[in-house]
């Protein structure tokens, strides 16, 4: 629904035929830039959506003419409301309150609008859009570290990740979605020295990750007591990155046994990626990088070390690019995969999803980049998505000390929860049902806020099923389906008279159905797919109130069809938006 084209045609030509508004005053080149500034597009920029829904379905804030045409905003409010005639338009009422012209659109035309723009798309596209057509965007989201488990760290950015990567291709992007694997690093060459070590003492065969794990926490504790060992895993990184066969047998098992267990995780979370290469995949790309910063000129020496001094942009931190030893670190493995992927893929946008914690780091990045001779396109869309970190009530938690929460825990402790609300209901394919609630008490509880938010994720509070949670919103959907099940059919559009949805709730509705597309554009824009989780829940309150004041399934024929309709709009874009977020719904709850 988007009337701000004909509001914007109304503005303008009440000003154009307005003696008062006269902008023809003063030499012609004042004249010629005061008619640039009045053309529909920039006026329909300057609409806006009344915050409160007594002031009409879009506003205008006179006040954004005052200084091309001289007056205060309440007489242009007055003059240009006096020259309009709201006959045979889409506005059936306009009002003034303190510069703002509040246009009210004719109901029985938003009905129209709204349905016939459902109408023209399918069932599962509805929402969708060409927006991003010949457009490229990499969304590098997950990255979870092998021989680490999947601990609830990972869980934000492969939530988050997710639902973006979902909501560019829905608007016609060409999307990409990278698992930017952390396989590489001193990390990793330490994990290779305490195998060496400790080999007999751990059954890799039986829950590999785990052991895995306590040897990264006892390796770590050594390498703390003494130095002599620390500088034995940096040496053995170096050999790995030399391709020394004993350390790349090790090195592979690791891999190999740690995508097994991840796998777990993106197949209850429903997720795949269009590419797994991580940091391994760039080591034999580094040296490039080395000689285009090194005929930048922006390479330089540091005890021992080379770095990029960044201080001439503002950051005071240089990028080390080598350390002493000649090894690479995973700033060095960033900007070869920034090279590659503008080769391989020729983005626009290639957004990284990564915690705030990593500003700095992708600071010092994207100003290294602009030395390696890339186009501007490729250095403009660099983007950060950064977020703030989720944590249980039981507080912060490391991987190196040992305390962690792996994911495939909780996702299978919030399952085992649903499944115990569910179990006296008569529901068939119990298990399946709860593993849907389950995963959409977690991601939407991961969505629901500013990914810039700190969360504490609570599992209980999160499959409440009247609260702002994912299952309230699948509950709506399930809903949706017990009435057109209970009708026993779907109206056709044609069918749907308009003039039967023209009430407060229906209306409201409408105009939020309307808005879906909108809502994900905006979302984009941001990076914020609450934007979308928020829209959900207003649409689901809000039909849950047209339900409560009509009654659906009547007497009247026309009615019922239209309120029908109405319900399997809602349903519809529900279920898309839902999808977007990475969330299945269920036909009974």
């Amino acid at each position: 629904m988007d009337f701000k084209n004909e509001i914007s045609e109304l503005i303008i030509n009440s000003i154009k035929k307005s003696n008062d508004l006269n902008i023809a005053n003063g030499d012609n080149e004042t004249n010629n830039q005061n008619m640039i500034n009045l053309n529909r597009e920039n006026i329909a920029n300057f609409l806006e959506t009344p915050k409160d829904k007594k002031n009409g379905d879009v506003s205008f804030p006179c006040f954004r003419l005052a200084k091309i045409l001289k007056r205060s905003p309440i007489e242009i409010a007055n003059i240009i409301k006096e020259n309009i005639d709201i006959e045979n338009t889409v506005v059936s009422k306009i009002d003034i309150v303190n510069g703002f012209l509040n246009f009210y659109i004719d109901k029985n035309k938003i009905a129209q609008s709204v349905i016939s723009k459902f109408n023209v798309n399918k069932e599962e596209t509805y929402g969708s859009s060409d927006e991003g057509k010949g457009k490229n965007v990499i969304v590098d989201y997950s990255s979870p570290n092998i021989a680490k488990p999947f601990h609830i760290g990972h869980l934000k950015t492969t939530i988050l990740g997710n639902s973006l990567y979902n909501m560019y291709k829905f608007l016609g992007y060409n999307t990409i979605g990278i698992n930017h694997l952390g396989d590489y690093g001193t990390q990793f060459a330490k994990l290779i020295v305490a195998y060496d070590k400790w080999e007999n003492e751990y059954d890799l065969s039986v829950d590999p990750i785990t052991k895995l794990s306590e040897m990264y926490v006892r390796i770590n504790k050594l390498c703390e007591e003494d130095e002599n060992v620390l500088n034995e895993c940096r040496n053995t990184f170096k050999k790995l990155e030399n391709g020394e066969p004993h350390c790349v047998d090790i090195w592979k098992k690791f891999k190999e046994v740690s995508l097994a267990e991840f796998q777990k995780i993106y197949d209850l979370l429903g997720i795949k990626f269009d590419s797994m290469n991580g940091e391994s995949f760039y080591s034999d790309k580094i040296n490039e990088v080395v000689e285009l910063l090194e005929k930048s000129g922006k390479l330089e020496e540091s005890n021992g070390a080379e770095i990029v001094d960044l201080s001439d942009v503002g950051i005071d931190t240089p990028c080390i690019i080598q350390k002493a030893n000649g090894s690479s670190i995973y700033a060095t493995r960033d900007l070869a995969a920034i090279l590659y992927r503008a080769r391989t893929y020729d983005f626009d946008k290639c957004l990284y999803v990564v915690g705030n914690e990593q500003t700095l780091h992708f600071k010092q990045v994207f100003a290294v980049a602009k030395y390696l001779g890339l186009d501007e396109k490729y250095l403009n869309g660099l983007e950060h998505v950064s977020y703030g970190m989720i944590r249980l009530p039981e507080g912060k938690m490391s991987t190196r000390k040992g305390n962690f929460v792996k994911v495939e825990d909780l996702l299978n402790d919030a399952i085992s929860k649903a499944n115990e609300i569910i179990k006296d209901r008569d529901i068939e394919n119990k298990d399946e049902v709860a593993k849907k609630v389950g995963i959409a008490a977690v991601v939407f509880d991961n969505l629901k806020e500013s990914r810039i938010k700190e969360q504490v994720f609570d599992v209980n509070k999160a499959l409440n099923f009247s609260g702002e949670t994912g299952p309230y919103i699948q509950y709506t959907v399930v809903r949706t389906n017990s009435i057109l099940n209970k009708a026993g059919y779907i109206p056709k559009s044609e069918d749907v008279i308009a003039d039967k949805l023209t009430d407060d709730k229906s209306i409201s509705l409408l105009k939020t159905i309307g808005k879906f597309n909108e809502t994900i554009s905006s979302a984009l824009k941001k990076s914020e797919p609450f934007y979308v989780s928020r829209y959900l829940l207003d649409l689901s309150k809000q039909f849950s109130e047209f339900y409560n004041e009509n009654k659906v399934i009547c007497d009247d024929n026309d009615i019922q069809n239209a309120r029908l309709y109405l319900t399997y709009m809602t349903k519809t874009t529900l279920t898309n938006g839902l999808k977007l977020l990475g969330i299945d719904v269920p036909d009974k709850m």
